[in-house]
């Protein structure tokens, strides 16, 4: 169902050009009408409003139930920081969070992590931007493990685009939880997206191409 807070969010997206509409090709290599960058948030104000958004679904799915947030390389950097300050500021919840290098670190204390270091037991969530065929969550696991014996409970997303993975009966975000055991939360869906377009009402020639993506590639 399409909240207020939904629409908001709808609306700070695209204020803030993170949120597009036009002829896009994603990771997948799918068209698609409408595209998400959260690479285009730039200004102190948009990420701290980002941070808040995450924190408060963080706060209302897990609590304080976890042990560390990951946000991995490069566009989860920003996101796991805006939602560790927001997280703190805004419900006093004081989680460390950590970060990968894209290329392993030959001097120094060396290695691939940045931040805090994770421990065997540890309960990690991610904070990602937008799954799409979920090339990124499976590259991060080895990541995870790799650095201790994590489990790594919980993920957040900006926008679900609800589309089917390997398996053309299945959301991409279903497989992922069904193979790594991850529940996976979104602010908003694609069918938020819709819903808000058509409420609207100035986006007569959006809306059909928007059905015809939905059709073809999602799962609702």
């Amino acid at each position: 169902m399409l909240t207020e807070k939904k629409k908001e969010f709808i609306e700070f997206m695209m204020e803030s050009d993170v949120l597009r509409f036009g002829d896009f090709v994603t990771k997948s290599g799918r068209n698609t009408p409408y595209f998400v960058n959260t690479g285009n948030f730039k200004t102190g104000k948009q990420i701290a409003t980002l941070g808040k958004f995450y924190a408060a679904l963080i706060n209302e799915k897990t609590g304080q139930d976890f042990d560390c947030m990951f946000g991995p390389a490069y566009k989860g950097i920003p996101l796991a920081t805006a939602a560790a300050a927001a997280l703190y500021n805004e419900y006093g919840t004081d989680k460390p969070y950590f970060f990968n290098r894209k290329e392993e670190k030959d001097h120094g204390e060396g290695g691939s992590l940045v931040g805090y270091k994770p421990k065997d037991s540890d309960r990690v969530i991610i904070i990602e931007d937008v799954i799409t065929a979920g090339t990124a969550v499976r590259e991060t696991m080895p990541i995870l493990k790799g650095a201790a014996d994590v489990k790594v409970t919980d993920m957040f997303i900006s926008v679900n685009r609800c589309e089917f993975g390997q398996n053309p009966e299945k959301t991409t975000i279903t497989e992922i939880m069904e193979d790594f055991g991850i529940n996976i939360h979104a602010i908003i869906t694609v069918q938020d997206i819709y819903e808000y377009l058509k409420q609207d009402g100035s986006y007569s020639e959006i809306l059909p191409k928007m059905e015809d993506y939905m059709s073809r590639y999602c799962v609702l």
